[in-house]
């Protein structure tokens, strides 16, 4: 199985409102810049069907399907500026933000594709900076 059949199987386990909000959520991360490659990562006994990963010269972002939400971690987080306030967790890290998207939120698709935007230019200048 690729990576794509592979959070296909996460998105369909979770077969309530959760697993409909990833496949939301993985729709906006994908249509934000062609150049995102999804990945799933850190399979483990406690989680053996892995977390879904979105990168693009390092990840961009991660995937958990909570009891209660779906969080999308974004590892540099700190460095981003999020003007329409997604972020809702995480705010007290040094590097990661995330935001916990709950049953009846609403998703902004044109703020989330800004912060998609703002990961990859960061990964991009880290990526060049490295070089």
């Amino acid at each position: 199985m690729n990576a794509s059949q592979e959070i296909d199987s996460i998105i369909k386990k979770s077969n309530d409102w959760r697993g409909k909000k990833l496949a939301q959520l993985r729709i906006v991360i994908k249509q934000a810049d062609q150049g995102i490659v999804e990945e799933v990562k850190w399979k483990k006994p406690s989680k053996p069907e892995g977390v879904p990963v979105w990168s693009s010269n390092g990840i961009l972002c991660v995937a958990d399907i909570l009891k209660n939400a779906v969080r999308l971690t974004f590892p540099k987080g700190a460095l981003m500026k999020d003007p329409k306030k997604l972020f809702n967790t995480r705010l007290d890290s040094k590097t990661v933000r995330a935001i916990d998207f709950y049953v009846d939120n609403v998703l902004n698709e044109a703020a989330l594709t800004e912060l998609i935007h703002e990961a990859v230019m960061i990964n991009a200048l880290k990526s060049r900076s490295d070089e």
